[in-house]
């Protein structure tokens, strides 16, 4: 390879060595990274306060899950019963997008 501005192959170059050289470092390097990254695979995590809160405002919003619909709902599926209404389902992702647009704080 011949270096753009001195004219000079790579080798020619003062303390440059040819691509070839550096490979198997390069390649060692790779290998001792995948080592450590695999030996360090357990590694805590800490879950922020705004995390657990919205975990608690999920808990708090299953309350108010109709089992009896669900049930209904699972056994119309499993028996193929269940009809899907794209016009109703439509609807609700205009509504959800709608309310989601008003709101300025989502649009920061």
């Amino acid at each position: 390879m011949i270096s753009r501005v001195t004219g000079q192959s790579v080798s020619e170059v003062p303390g440059q060595k040819p691509q070839s050289a550096n490979a198997p470092k390069v390649e060692q390097s790779a290998a001792q990274t995948a080592k450590a990254t695999a030996n360090n695979a357990g590694v805590a995590v800490s879950i922020g306060s705004t995390a657990r809160s919205l975990s608690k405002d999920a808990v708090n919003q299953s309350s108010e899950i109709n089992s009896a619909k669900v049930e209904a709902m699972k056994a119309s599926i499993q028996d193929g019963t269940f009809v899907v209404n794209p016009e109703a389902i439509a609807d609700k992702l205009l509504s959800s997008a709608k309310e989601f647009m008003s709101n300025p704080t989502n649009l920061k």
